[in-house]
């Protein structure tokens, strides 16, 4: 092989082996027969192989150059491909998301819907995945992101407050109303489900509750959220988990409160996440005030939820999740 072949001579190569005469990938080319039987024959002196076979006007391809042609066409669909989506971002007509397994499922993905009803010339990417993105090497517009809205270097817009309560199955609990006399006994009787990922774990929500730290307790840590609401629906112990999360499964009847004469936490706790310069992309704007909008119905429907098993609620500050803090009655 004598040089690099140039990007042209791999595009003309795949046109010609996939229209089968040089007359016709000449015309969809737009240049001379000539012209693409030149390049052709550069490319095989160049590769210092033979690509194709004559017959006549009719070209065929030889086995090295069936070989090239679905490499060629694999790296030309690619760049095309490349290309349409990088003018659908330029012309802001593309929204890339990333949001934790979990709350895509529960939350955020029953409702894309709305958002794909009110904005069908959209290109929608949604990647639920549990990592965080890192916007100087991923392409992705935001990300909804669980915590304290502390990340360096971004902007962090909290979208969706969160509402913390003790979830068991009616079964689960009818078995610790007919065992237990006490808050406290329910709380030793019980398995406590942590979900790995929580911020407010069983711990600091007993400490905030004023329950013995050295109160004897079984424990579960699971690594999903979507694990361990399933093992407590199951009836496998009492969840620590967020309405945000859980608001069908009550609705069904699937969860219910476990202690209600405690109240609920509240924090914000989702944030939509992103580059500064991100703020500006029009998308981004749109996207922010439909999960805004989103995000105030969801709010009627958890107060709607604690009104009719009668839990109050306090506001609280999230960095304070593992100790006790000040709170504020809602």
């Amino acid at each position: 092989m004598s040089k690099e072949p140039s990007l042209n001579s791999y595009l003309y190569f795949e046109t010609v082996a996939r229209r089968g005469t040089l007359s016709k990938a000449a015309v969809e080319l737009s240049v001379s027969p000539s012209a693409v039987s030149q390049q052709i024959k550069l490319l095989e002196q160049q590769m210092g192989l033979r690509l194709f076979r004559r017959d006549g006007r009719r070209l065929s391809l030889t086995l090295e150059g069936e070989q090239l042609f679905q490499a060629s066409s694999s790296a030309i669909r690619i760049l095309r491909d490349a290309r349409r989506d990088l003018g659908k971002i330029h012309e802001g007509r593309r929204l890339s998301i990333r949001a934790s397994p979990s709350f895509g499922v529960r939350w955020l993905g029953p409702r894309l819907a709305d958002f794909v009803e009110r904005f069908p010339e959209w290109d929608l990417r949604v990647d639920a995945a549990p990592d965080a993105t890192d916007f100087d090497r991923e392409v992705m517009d935001v990300d909804i992101r669980y915590g304290a809205g502390d990340w360096p270097g971004l902007s962090s817009i909290p979208v969706i407050e969160d509402v913390i309560i003790p979830l068991v199955s009616p079964d689960y609990l009818k078995h610790l109303h007919r065992t237990c006399e006490t808050p406290e006994q329910m709380i030793t009787k019980a398995r406590l489900i942590n979900s790995a990922r929580t911020v407010v774990q069983w711990s600091a929500w007993l400490s905030r509750n004023g329950f013995d730290p050295a109160l004897d307790t079984r424990t579960m840590l699971i690594d999903r959220s979507s694990m361990a609401l399933q093992m407590a629906a199951d009836g496998a112990g009492a969840v620590l988990e967020s309405l945000a999360l859980t608001a069908g499964l009550v609705d069904s009847g699937a969860l219910v409160p476990m202690l209600r004469q405690f109240p609920a936490l509240r924090y914000d706790a989702y944030w939509l996440v992103c580059p500064n310069r991100h703020l500006q992309r029009r998308a981004v704007r749109v996207f922010h005030d439909w999960l805004r909008g989103q995000a105030v119905a969801h709010t009627l429907t958890v107060d709607r939820i604690l009104d009719l098993h009668g839990i109050k609620s306090v506001t609280t500050d999230i960095s304070q999740s593992t100790a006790p803090g000040s709170t504020r009655m809602t």
